[in-house]
């Protein structure tokens, strides 16, 4: 039988003869892992910026008034076309600069247009404004986001045929 000290003195020289037969990982594969990984990583990272900045640019608005009748001397009505994939929300309106009332407004005070839809509504002058004949006036509707919509059209008193 062997002693203790022969079998580490054995287990020794087995462990040298492994360890000069074993071979270390080249330069140059270890720098190609280490390239692919970190083009591996930065793939990862650009995926994840590029969705965060998609889910914030995605909430733009893209809203416009497409059309101004003229209903009487102090009454017009917008026509407004949401064109992009969130809804849009209007919540005021002016005519050259000066407060005027929209409606007819749903409950909350505000009117919401639909993705891809689009919606009529009631833009009234200033208390004691009337449009004069000839003269032309430009619309500014305001949205819950900040953007404002802006359409000019020109009064006629004779209706066109």
């Amino acid at each position: 039988m062997y002693s203790l000290t022969q079998r580490r003195v054995e287990e020794k020289m087995n462990y040298r003869k492994f360890k000069k037969n074993a071979k270390a990982l080249s330069p140059v594969i270890a720098s190609i892992i280490l390239i692919a990984v970190t083009v591996a990583v930065s793939v990862v990272v650009a995926a994840w910026m590029g969705g965060m900045t998609l889910g914030l640019m995605g909430s733009t608005e893209s809203a416009s008034i497409t059309n101004v009748q003229f209903a009487g001397n102090a009454l017009a009505t917008a026509t407004v076309s949401n064109t992009g994939t969130n809804s849009v929300t209007i919540q005021s309106a002016t005519i050259d600069g000066n407060s005027a009332v929209v409606g007819p407004f749903v409950t909350g005070g505000s009117m919401v247009i639909t993705k891809g839809g689009s919606a009529q509504f009631n833009i009234t002058a200033p208390s004691g404004q009337t449009f004069n004949d000839g003269a032309q006036y430009t619309f500014n509707l305001i949205t819950a986001k900040g953007h404002t919509l802006t359409y000019t059209a020109t009064y006629s008193a004779q209706p066109s045929l």
